[in-house]
């Protein structure tokens, strides 16, 4: 018996794969197993769609054509960087954890996040908008940092993170522990001055040094703001959580100039006042969004290196996001996935649907800017379907910086507990 090779097509790449030919039977001609074309191209078919300028847009990979699970795992099967002439914006790992403290691992998080992307699709209905439509979205591969050593690994990281963002490019990075936020923040700071900064986390990460370590993941931003990178008039922790070893760590903290929307605050508050208050806080500045996994609790991100009882459910964090529609967002990352202790991918699928909104929020970009609907007004996919119960209770007015709550105590509680926290 011998294989025979399908026939080449052109206009689907180079053939990988092989159809073995049957056993000729007593009589009758000899059958081959059909086999369409597609099923052996390395080049699979992709979405496609055309920017405002003209240029073609390549996107995900059609699932009409390749099942999600089969093909090479990119960023919710975006094409590669090198697949592009130019990418508006770009995905890439930081595949580095030598700055963690605790459980490690969050090395492998980034190609953990890219498998538990498969099943994104094109079309956001949250936010009525199809992100990887209009601009380029692609997949850049990993920024390599030397694993021994950290000072090496953190000028590494930021200058593969400068080189990704040349030309307007706007990067969201995967980890990767929460110490490649120093790097990315000195990037955004060479090109847009001093930062705004959200950072969703149990943790501070203002601490000073760990065993005399000065480059941790419990340390960047204390770094940060030594090396004047952070607009401390616009800073803030959200979902911050768990012990500390004593007030000193609040203190230090506030000096450097960091609001704290606890996790224990979303709860009591609800995700439009916490909105209002990101909101108010950071105004036209650029901003960077810093979000740790361990900011959602362990029941929704088992795998992660820190984790602290107490957190927000997905589904919070995922609608606060939501919310920051409009603001000058110049990148993102998703830190501390430990696929080690991930279990039924809990942790993946959640970093992807987080990355999926970061995606959503640039992509949306100039077209927010330009007066595209706001945080509130974006509900029209859902909103507008037969039979849906809505909520008529108005939600951020980002126009003029108003809000509405259920009702006046709410609004004067919310009102008090954000003044006593000086956010």
């Amino acid at each position: 018996m011998t294989d025979q090779h399908p026939a080449e097509d052109p206009t689907l790449g180079p053939q990988v794969g092989r159809a073995p030919q049957t056993a000729r039977p007593a009589s009758g001609p000899v059958t081959t197993p059909a086999a369409s074309a597609a099923s052996f191209s390395a080049r699979p078919r992709r979405v496609t769609t055309t920017a405002s300028d003209g240029r073609r847009i390549l996107g995900p990979v059609d699932a009409a054509q390749v099942p999600r699970w089969a093909g090479t795992g990119t960023f919710a099967r975006l094409p590669r960087l090198d697949e592009v002439e130019h990418a508006d914006v770009v995905v890439a790992g930081m595949p580095w954890d030598t700055g963690v403290s605790y459980r490690p691992g969050a090395r492998f998080g980034a190609n953990h996040v890219r498998e538990s992307s498969r099943l994104l699709r094109p079309f956001n209905p949250a936010q009525s908008h199809s992100p990887f439509a209009g601009v380029q979205v692609a997949d850049a591969g990993d920024i390599i940092g030397n694993p021994f050593d950290i000072e090496e690994a953190l000028a590494a990281m930021q200058a593969g993170a400068r080189e990704l963002t040349e030309g307007g490019t706007r990067l969201v990075t995967i980890g990767g522990d929460h110490t490649i936020a120093l790097p990315n923040l000195r990037n955004l700071a060479e090109r847009h001055g001093k930062i705004a900064l959200l950072h969703f986390d149990a943790h501070l990460d203002t601490w000073d040094t760990y065993f005399g370590a000065e480059y941790t993941h419990g340390t960047p931003f204390r770094r940060a703001f030594e090396e004047d990178l952070l607009d401390t008039e616009a800073l803030c922790h959200v979902g911050t959580r768990g012990p500390l070893y004593g007030t000193e760590d609040l203190d230090d903290d506030a000096r450097f100039g960091f609001g704290i929307v606890s996790s224990a605050d979303i709860y009591r508050l609800g995700v439009d006042r916490v909105v209002q208050i990101l909101r108010e806080r950071i105004g036209d500045r650029p901003l960077y969004v810093s979000l740790d996994i361990d900011v959602l609790d362990p029941a929704h991100a088992p795998g992660t290196g820190t984790p602290e009882a107490g957190g927000a459910t997905s589904r919070e964090i995922l609608e606060i996001l939501r919310g920051l529609r409009g603001l000058n967002l110049v990148g993102a990352e998703v830190v501390e996935v430990a696929p080690a202790y991930d279990h039924a991918e809990l942790t993946g699928i959640a970093a992807a649907h987080i990355v999926y909104e970061f995606i959503t929020l640039l992509s949306l970009g100039a077209g927010a800017q330009a007066g595209s609907p706001a945080y509130g007004e974006a509900d029209a996919v859902y909103g507008d379907r037969p039979g849906r119960v809505r909520n008529d209770v108005a939600r951020i007015v980002p126009a003029s910086g108003a809000a509405a709550s259920a009702t006046p105590a709410a609004d004067a509680a919310a009102t008090a507990t954000a003044e006593q926290k000086e956010v």
